[in-house]
């Protein structure tokens, strides 16, 4: 049989296009700008809140203290700007002067007792088992949590000149002269009252920062000094001490502010008294301002505080500031 040979028939090429130019890049979107106002809307509030309770008593107390206000200028709010007048009244009082000695001195007192007693009672807690720290710890919140007014009424009933326990306390010991003993009418016994107080009331801040602080320091560093023979204080001013004196000194600004600036318990306990005794600036402004309507004195009184304070606050950084660049 004849062999019949088929021949596939040729296929046609598809058609491609032409190749065209190469094609760049893909071109990045550039991303569309957020315009939501949501950041600024949650803010908002607190920033307000800010802004009305801060600043603008600060503006509203240095606008008085320019000018002659007082009880008519309270009422009918014509007052005329005399300038700086207010303080140059306020410099050349004697009794200013004499009120911003004893300020300084109420605070460096209280200031001294309270950072040696927190750090005694943090070096105290971090030896103590973990029963004790627990009972001490406790103790210093509940201290720290009871309110400034329910603390001074305690202190003045536990000093009262007839049915305070101080004074049964000191006669049932023999010390009859402290019988019906008033000590809020001597100024150097309610002074020293009034920094037993102030002292109870900001340990447990400062001593519950500082050993929160303490327990960051490595065991290693201890256990290195006590191999080389160091003893408890020589630990504490080579190893302790210099670890942690950005928070010692974050602490002692923070009593500075709260001591210099005392002005319940004062007024609540003594009203500055007896005399002039307890009287520091933040009382000096209210007595100045309510005793016969100088509002602008006592204006001035309270910037010339904030002056003080700030000034006593720059020095504390700069030192602060100082000490870490010796550091690196």
């Amino acid at each position: 049989m004849p062999v019949i040979s088929e021949r596939t028939a040729p296929r046609t090429p598809r058609h491609r296009p032409a190749p065209g130019p190469p094609a760049g890049p893909p071109k990045r979107r550039r991303p569309r700008p957020s315009h939501s106002l949501w950041p600024y809307a949650l803010i908002a509030p607190a920033i307000a809140g800010m802004l009305y309770l801060l600043v603008y008593p600060l503006l509203r107390a240095v606008l008085i203290s320019l000018q002659d206000f007082r009880l008519r200028q309270l009422i009918s709010g014509d007052a005329e700007f005399v300038g700086l007048r207010n303080y140059r009244t306020l410099l050349s009082d004697p009794r200013f002067w004499e009120v911003t000695g004893r300020t300084f001195v109420f605070m460096t007192v209280n200031v001294v007792l309270i950072m040696v007693i927190s750090t005694l009672i943090a070096l105290m807690t971090e030896r103590l088992a973990k029963a004790g720290r627990t009972v001490v710890l406790g103790a210093l919140v509940l201290a720290w949590a009871m309110p400034v007014v329910a603390a001074t009424t305690v202190f003045q009933w536990l000093f009262h000149s007839e049915f305070g326990i101080v004074n049964q306390s000191l006669t049932s010991l023999g010390f009859d002269s402290f019988e019906r003993y008033p000590w809020f009418a001597d100024g150097t016994a309610a002074f020293v009252i009034l920094v037993v107080l102030i002292v109870w009331q900001s340990v447990p801040f400062a001593a519950i920062t500082l050993y929160s602080a303490l327990t960051t320091v490595p065991t290693e560093l201890y256990e290195s000094a006590r191999l080389d023979g160091a003893s408890g204080a020589r630990i504490f001013r080579s190893v302790t001490f210099p670890m942690l004196r950005p928070i010692f000194l974050l602490v002692c600004s923070l009593e500075v502010i709260w001591t210099f600036k005392a002005f319940v318990q004062i007024w609540v306990m003594t009203r500055g008294g007896p005399g002039d005794a307890t009287t520091i600036l933040p009382v000096y402004a209210v007595q100045t301002a309510l005793s016969s309507q100088r509002y602008d004195l006592g204006s001035a009184a309270s910037m010339l505080t904030v002056v003080l304070m700030s000034g006593v606050l720059v020095l504390y950084f700069r030192q602060m500031l100082r000490q870490e660049d010796e550091s690196r």
